[in-house]
């Protein structure tokens, strides 16, 4: 049989079509535009989604035996809201997660409501991106938008609306939105309350590899394909990428080094750390995950190779670095602020430690190391309640560096995997309709079975005793310099 993945992006939707031994047989991309109407908006036409995800079943299935096809999953961008009328008819364009318009309303959540409400009803608290602020900021200025509400969806669950008939979301993708009780996996009674909405007005809860139902008979037919084609929920982008890089189970864990940068670690319990620096949400193999997020990753080696030093062979500037773990410079990644575990907008990159003997490989590993240093924060935070984590996938653009991938080995003291296939949200959302059609028992099954690890890199015990020297020396800078960076960013 063969199953369809739909990776709803926000520059894109990737959608792959995969068999049941976990080969890929077509790969289709569709662009879409990206409206910024004021400045730190950011929005999109549901409609333009839709448009596109039906060009690329076409184009994905042009070639081969449509009979086959028996599910259809997704991965999706996370927060969005898409507001749904009477007639089912998008009321205004989606608030992405990138839209900043809701300082206002998520400080009112943060300070009024109180960030220990937040967790005791959500298990969360406010920020910008969630979709909770982005309601309260529709019924504040918005109104009569507002009014007329009769379903909120996210990205991708409008998709699989579009495509069943059925208002549903999964449980990690609403573990995003500050209405759902994470625990419990069921909407938060208070929240709602909060936000001026009823249950009525927001969908039905599926696991991420339930079938919210089949597809629609004229779908079907305008598509050619059989009109029992299993629609299954989906999960958010970084639990389907999750999926896809086999990170189920407990203790499971995935790094990713790209443009930012997200741990991602899987628990078989519920849990979270005191000061919500990571975010817990359900995961889509049935149990939980926490999730760190940095800003800045793999772009803050962009940054300094390409405009500080000035050049495009990145390999050739990491080649000049040999002293692992006895670096006397020491960089903060926060070019961009700082999400996880900070929480602070106005965190900036920071050089220290420089003296006359300072090299330029000492400033390039200065980079490296930082974004290291910065995961193991997040890292720590996870371990802090009792999750073990004894080894990691990684993948992302900066997982293509050899050394960067054996200093994040020896920073947190764990081995490091390399898997054969990086399709992440794609290939994940695949094997989740594989799995609601039965190809495999569970998510953890489909993840053993096609998830190939290529290589492993292994810590060295006397770097890893190194680098807990610097991380421990690491740490305290930003408590340190925390106050300066309200001073001096403008």
């Amino acid at each position: 049989m063969l199953y369809i993945g739909v990776d709803l992006g926000t520059s894109a939707v990737k959608l792959l079509l995969m068999d049941g031994e976990g080969k890929i047989h077509n790969i289709v991309s569709k662009e879409y535009p990206l409206y910024f109407p004021h400045p730190g908006w950011s929005e999109q036409k549901p409609e333009d989604w839709w448009s596109g995800v039906m060009e690329g079943l076409k184009e994905l299935t042009a070639d081969c035996d449509k009979s086959q096809i028996a599910g259809i999953s997704f991965g999706g961008q996370m927060h969005g809201l898409v507001a749904l009328d009477e007639n089912d008819d998008v009321i205004r364009p989606a608030i992405l997660w990138n839209d900043g318009r809701t300082q206002k309303q998520t400080d009112y959540l943060n300070n009024v409501i109180g960030k220990d409400k937040l967790s005791e009803y959500t298990a969360n608290i406010a920020f910008a991106g969630f979709t909770a602020p982005k309601i309260l900021w529709m019924k504040e200025e918005e109104p009569e938008n507002f009014a007329k509400i009769k379903m909120i969806m996210l990205p991708k669950d409008y998709i699989a609306f579009k495509l069943s008939g059925v208002y549903c979301t999964d449980v990690s993708d609403a573990s995003g939105m500050l209405i759902f009780d994470v625990k419990n996996k069921c909407w938060s009674k208070e929240m709602l309350e909060i936000c001026g909405i009823t249950e009525a007005q927001v969908p039905k809860i599926f696991e991420s590899c339930e079938a919210v139902g089949d597809i629609l008979p004229e779908i079907a037919e305008e598509l050619g394909f059989p009109k029992n084609v299993k629609i299954v929920a989906g999960a958010g982008d970084n639990a389907a990428a999750a999926v896809g890089t086999g990170t189920v189970g407990d203790g499971m864990c995935n790094i990713s080094l790209g443009t930012s940068g997200t741990i991602f670690v899987s628990s078989k319990s519920f849990g979270v750390d005191e000061n919500n620096a990571l975010h817990s949400f359900a995961h889509s193999d049935g149990h939980y995950h926490l999730m760190g997020c940095m800003l800045s990753a793999a772009s803050c080696n962009k940054w300094w190779m390409d405009e500080i030093i000035g050049t495009k062979d990145y390999a050739a500037e990491q080649a000049k670095i040999e002293k692992l773990g006895e670096n006397h410079v020491f960089f903060l990644p926060y070019l961009m602020g700082e999400r996880s575990p900070h929480n602070n907008p106005n965190a900036r990159g920071t050089f220290i430690g420089m003296t006359m003997d300072t090299t330029r490989a000492d400033m390039t590993q200065a980079v490296l190391e930082g974004v290291a240093f910065a995961i193991r924060d997040s890292f720590e935070v996870a371990k802090s309640l009792g999750i073990k984590i004894e080894r990691t996938k990684i993948c992302g653009g900066g997982a293509k560096s050899p050394l960067w991938k054996k200093i994040i080995a020896n920073v947190l003291g764990i081995k490091v995997d390399v898997i054969e296939s990086e399709e992440g949200p794609g290939y994940g959302g695949a094997m989740l309709a594989a799995v609601a059609c039965g190809e495999f028992a569970s998510v953890e099954e489909a993840a053993a079975k096609l998830v190939k690890v290529v290589d492993t890199i292994e810590p060295d015990a006397e770097l890893v005793e190194k680098y807990n020297d610097r991380y421990a020396k690491f740490a305290k800078i930003y408590p340190t310099v925390k106050e300066l960076f309200d001073t001096v960013t403008i």
